[in-house]
């Protein structure tokens, strides 16, 4: 808008603003001849009727029925167990949760999952790239969960409690194996012996007693075990190591279920007991031993005449009468 001062015959400019500023006479000039284009073409244009749609109020009762608008949201519940969800598809993929329907599988080693978003994360295990790496030790992994699950190594954080017994874990799977020690549940079988575990793990280890597998093999002497833990047994044979001391006498043992059996000699301790004669030992393999007395069974056989004993140290001594008869023939 131009605004003139009858007093000094100045002409101004009034912005949107409300702030004014002079203008000069070639300035004017333009604006008139711009004026006056503007005029004659809105002459020459014939007006367009326009019309107004009515709008209808909502009434304010049924306003929480609406649709939300974009950016709100929306959530959406399961029955089962009352957790929410803000996308629509949630709710009818979190049943498989609860039924342990596993629809996914994993076309490179055939694990399943039950949730497609699972199977995902899983299939970054097969990958060469471990993006993820840990800034303590510089441990790499494929996917970033994995990396928060170990960084609880360093941190000792546990964030997972149970509720009966207010123990703590640092892996949540790690609560869910102890939980079943209090729910007695034992939710994997042999197919063989029907006997059934509460960790996998086990159950794995112990098919191996019907397999005859033995993968675990020691690097010195090739000798091959079912157990990973006998391995460890058996390379401190090798190594010499001892690392179970007796705190009384400090005697050392190179596995640990032989220094408990050597503490019953310090307590007079003898928990294992015949059942024909009530005899008490220190030792199953003592028991075990005792009762050959009992039902007359002698295992141990020697190899040159078939002789059979009760003991092993029996048949040692017949050995040595074999030794020695070849041995003083030969001297003859």
């Amino acid at each position: 808008m131009v605004l003139q001062n009858y007093t000094t015959s100045e002409k101004y400019v009034l912005n949107s603003c409300g702030e004014t500023y002079p203008i000069s006479d070639d300035a004017d000039q333009a604006m008139n001849i711009k004026a006056e284009e503007v005029s004659d073409t809105e002459k020459e244009e014939e007006l367009v009727p326009i019309t107004f749609v009515e709008i209808k109020a909502e009434p304010e009762s049924t306003l929480n029925e609406l649709e939300p608008v974009l950016g709100d949201e929306q959530q959406y519940s399961h029955d089962e167990c009352d957790k929410s969800f803000n996308d629509r598809g949630n709710p009818k993929r979190h049943p498989s949760v609860h039924s342990g329907e596993q629809r996914f599988c994993c076309d490179v080693c055939g694990k399943l999952f039950n949730q497609h978003r699972t199977l995902k994360e899983h299939k970054h295990v097969h990958s060469v790239e471990r993006p993820f790496s840990c800034d303590v030790c510089n441990k790499s992994f494929s996917v970033q969960s994995y990396l928060k699950r170990h960084q609880r190594v360093h941190s000792r954080e546990q964030p997972f409690c149970c509720h009966v017994c207010n123990m703590l874990f640092s892996h949540q799977n790690s609560l869910k194996r102890h939980q079943r020690v209090h729910s007695g549940e034992q939710p994997f079988s042999c197919d063989v012996c029907s006997k059934s575990f509460r960790v996998q793990c086990n159950l794995k280890r112990h098919q191996r007693t019907h397999s005859g597998e033995q993968p675990f093999c020691c690097y010195v002497c090739n000798m091959s075990f079912s157990h990973q833990n006998s391995l460890k047994r058996h390379h401190r044979v090798h190594s010499g190591e001892q690392p179970f001391s007796c705190d009384v006498c400090n005697m050392s043992f190179s596995i640990q279920s032989n220094l408990k059996r050597h503490q019953r000699i310090h307590s007079g301790e003898q928990p294992f007991s015949c059942e024909v004669c009530n005899t008490t030992f220190t030792a199953s393999s003592n028991l075990k031993r005792h009762q050959r007395t009992h039902t007359g069974e002698q295992p141990f056989s020697c190899e040159v005449c078939n002789m059979s004993f009760g003991h092993q140290n029996s048949l040692r001594r017949h050995q040595r009468m074999h030794s020695q008869s070849s041995q003083s023939s030969e001297d003859t």
